[in-house]
């Protein structure tokens, strides 16, 4: 019997369905094989992070305990899953995109891998305003408390932690707004009248987003409040810079 001839690549550059799986699962392969890596990587210096944050409480009289054999273990794991996925990002993102590029088309690519590098750089942003700026004013404000009542502030590592992670979080996906503004405009999705006519709503949104989001006291809540506040008036320039650029460029076409 003779063997069965290779099925012809086609004329046009296409793939087949078969070798879109077969890249699919060679990218998920990489992201896994890099993400373990990276994640055995952070869970060897999890101590050393651990400490790095708990000596920003300890300025300000934090003493931590934990109230379960397991809990420090968890804080480890949580911790290294959060360091291995912020490490990773660049390559999860390339992969992402380097799966969707062939059918994008050239405006859309070059808007799309700006946006994911300037996206990584303003979540670096965020993390560090709550790590110099909000984060040390929050845990000033709030231990004061304990100097109107007698009770001991013993913080358990694991929700003093999962607050840290939850307050970086936050800040970084806050500071993605200009980010996501341009990308929408560069696409024509998004136009800055639009953000101009609905200022008004938005800060009202923001407020109610920032008391669901952070813990449930006020000083947390303006604190994310403002930076979004400030975030969104900047993604109006931006947004206006953008749709003047495609303008012209409609224009000169």
């Amino acid at each position: 019997m003779k063997k069965r001839a290779k099925q012809a690549a086609p004329s046009d550059g296409s793939m087949s369905l078969s070798g879109h799986l077969k890249e699919l699962r060679n990218r998920i392969l990489v992201c896994v094989v890099l993400l373990v890596a990276v994640f055995a990587l952070c869970l060897s210096v999890a101590p050393r992070l651990v400490t790095m944050l708990t000596d920003m409480g300890q300025r300000y009289n934090y003493v931590y305990v934990y109230i379960a054999p397991q809990e420090l273990f968890l804080v480890y794991m949580n911790l290294s899953l959060v360091g291995a996925l912020v490490v990773c990002f660049p390559v999860l993102g390339y992969q992402i995109y380097a799966f969707c590029s062939p059918g994008l088309s050239a405006k859309e690519r070059t808007y799309i891998s700006g946006s994911l590098v300037a996206g990584g750089l303003c979540f670096l942003a965020g993390v560090a305003f709550a790590y110099f700026i909000s984060l040390p004013f929050m845990l000033r404000f709030l231990i004061q408390f304990t100097g109107e009542v007698d009770v001991a502030a013993s913080i358990s590592i694991q929700q003093y932690v999962s607050f840290l992670l939850t307050v970086f979080v936050i800040f970084g996906m806050v500071f993605e707004l200009p980010v996501v503004s341009v990308l929408l405009t560069g696409l024509g999705i998004v136009r800055a009248e639009w953000l101009m006519k609905g200022r008004k709503v938005m800060i009202v949104v923001i407020f109610v987003m920032a008391a669901i989001i952070t813990p449930p006291d006020i000083v947390s809540q303006i604190m994310v409040a403002i930076p979004m506040i400030a975030l969104y008036e900047i993604s109006i320039a931006l947004s206006k810079l953008v749709g003047k650029a495609r303008k012209t460029a409609a224009e000169a076409a």
